[in-house]
C-alpha cells in the first residue's frame, strides 16, 4: 500500500547509524510525495541545518556528540516551528516517551518503522504542530488583548468631582468591537474654585491611532484645566496639539465645552464643530442657542470661537454627546435620529436616561459618546 505523506516538504533527519539512515530515506520513497531528506550524524551538524525550510526533524537520542534529551532541547530550541518526531530503539521506548513530554510531537521504535507507519507518523505529527502553534498564538493574541483592555481601562477618565451638589453620568461606546476606546472622549474636572468643566470630543476616523489622539486631547484638556487655562487660549493650545500629533492633514476634531460657574447658575460654552448640547432648565428641553460657535479644531489656524453664554436656572440638565447619538438611525426607521429627533425622544421620555437613549437608537459603526450633568443653582 502507498505511503499516504501527500504534502511536499523537507525533512532534516538526525542520525548517525547509516543503515538505519538509509532505511528511512528508502521507506520515504514510496511516499506519493518523496520529501527532500537533508540527513545530517551528529548534533554540531545540525545546528546549521534547523532553518526556516525545515518543516520536520526525524531524531536519534542516540548521537556522537548528545546523550538522552540533549540533542530532543536543541532541536525544539533552534527549530520552534518545526515538527519533531524521536526515533528510539525497542529497550528505549520509555525514552520516547519522556520525549514527547518534553515537547516532541511523537516517537517512533526503529524496528517497527514500515513505509505506511513513518508517513502516518510524520503527516500526524506535523498537524498536531499546526494545531500547538494555533493554540500559541490564540494565547499569545488573548493574553495581548487583556493587556490592551488593561491599557484602555487605564485611560478612561474619572470625573474629578467634589460634593454632591452636581451629579454626573457618562456612556462610552466604541465603533470598533472589541475595544474599550474610539476617537470620541469626555472628562469633568472641578477646580478649586468651585467650577465645573466638562469637555466632550470627536477626532474623525476611526482606529487605534484615532483613539490614541482622542486620549492624547482628553489629557491635554484636563491638564491645562488643572492649569488654569480655559477659553481659546486653552482651544489653540488643544489646535497646536492636534496638528502636532495626528497623522494625517485631513484629521481634524469637534468638541464642546462648557464651564459651569461655582454657584451652578450660568455655563459658558463653546461648541466648537460639534452637535449643539441639550439642555433641560426648569424642566423645558431644548438645544442650546447659539451653535456652533466655530469650526472644528484643526482646519483654520487663525480660528476663533465664540463665547455661549446659557443661564442654568434652579434646576438644569446639560448632555454633551457625540455624532454618534444622532447619526444612527432610530429603533425601527432607516432614517438618522438627527437633533431633532433627539430632542422629541428626551421630551417623549419626560427626562434625559442615557441607557434609554442608547436603547432606543439602532446600532452604528460610530463612536458613541454622551456625558450628563445634573445640578441645582444656589
Amino acid at each position: 500500500m502507498t505511503a499516504s505523506l501527500t504534502e511536499p516538504l523537507t525533512l532534516l533527519l538526525v542520525e548517525d547509524d547509516d543503515g538505519d539512515a538509509f532505511l528511512v530515506e528508502e521507506l520515504l520513497k514510496e511516499a506519493e510525495a518523496p520529501p527532500r531528506i537533508i540527513w545530517v550524524r551528529s548534533l554540531r551538524e545540525t545546528r546549521p541545518r534547523l532553518t526556516g525550510a525545515i518543516q520536520c526533524v526525524l531524531v536519534d537520542l542516540t548521537l556522537p556528540d548528545a546523550s538522552g534529551l540533549e540533542a530532543l532541547r536543541e532541536v525544539l530550541r533552534l527549530a520552534p516551528h518545526a515538527a519533531v518526531l524521536v526515533l528510539t530503539g525497542l529497550r528505549d521506548a520509555h525514552v520516547g516517551v519522556a520525549a514527547v513530554q518534553a515537547g516532541a510531537q511523537d516517537y517512533l521504535v526503529k524496528q517497527d518503522i514500515d513505509a505506511r507507519l513513518l508517513a502516518r507518523a510524520i503527516r500526524y505529527a506535523m498537524e498536531r504542530k499546526r494545531a500547538d502553534l494555533a493554540q500559541l498564538r490564540l494565547v499569545e493574541a488573548e493574553l495581548i488583548a487583556k493587556e490592551n483592555a488593561r491599557l484602555e481601562r487605564g485611560l478612561l477618565p474619572v470625573a474629578l468631582l467634589r460634593g454632591d451638589r452636581v451629579e454626573q453620568s457618562t456612556r462610552y461606546l466604541p465603533g470598533n468591537q472589541g475595544t474599550l476606546l474610539g476617537g470620541d472622549f469626555l472628562d469633568t474636572v472641578q477646580t478649586p474654585d468651585g467650577a465645573i468643566n466638562v469637555v466632550i470630543g470627536d477626532v474623525c476616523g476611526h482606529g487605534p491611532d484615532e483613539a490614541a489622539l482622542g486620549v492624547a486631547m482628553r489629557i491635554a484638556w484636563r491638564t491645562l484645566v488643572l492649569a488654569g487655562h480655559n477659553g481659546e487660549r486653552l482651544l489653540h493650545t488643544l489646535d497646536a496639539l492636534l496638528r502636532a500629533e495626528r497623522k494625517a492633514p485631513e484629521i481634524f476634531t469637534t468638541l464642546c465645552t462648557a464651564t459651569i460657574t461655582p454657584d451652578l447658575r450660568h455655563a459658558r460654552m463653546r461648541v466648537v464643530g460639534h452637535p449643539p448640547p441639550l439642555l433641560v432648565r426648569d424642566g423645558v428641553v431644548d438645544v442650546v442657542d447659539g451653535t456652533p460657535s466655530g469650526p472644528p479644531l484643526g482646519i483654520f489656524s487663525d480660528a476663533a470661537w465664540k463665547v455661549i453664554d446659557v443661564p442654568l436656572g434652579a434646576e438644569w440638565s446639560i448632555m454633551l454627546y457625540t455624532d454618534g447619538l444622532i447619526e444612527a438611525a432610530r429603533g425601527g426607521h432607516d432614517r438618522p435620529l438627527g437633533v431633532e429627533g433627539l430632542v422629541e425622544l428626551v421630551r417623549e421620555h419626560g427626562s434625559i436616561d442615557l441607557d434609554r437613549l442608547i436603547e432606543h437608537v439602532g446600532t452604528t459603526d460610530d463612536d458613541l459618546a454622551l456625558l450628563l450633568v445634573r445640578g441645582r443653582g444656589a
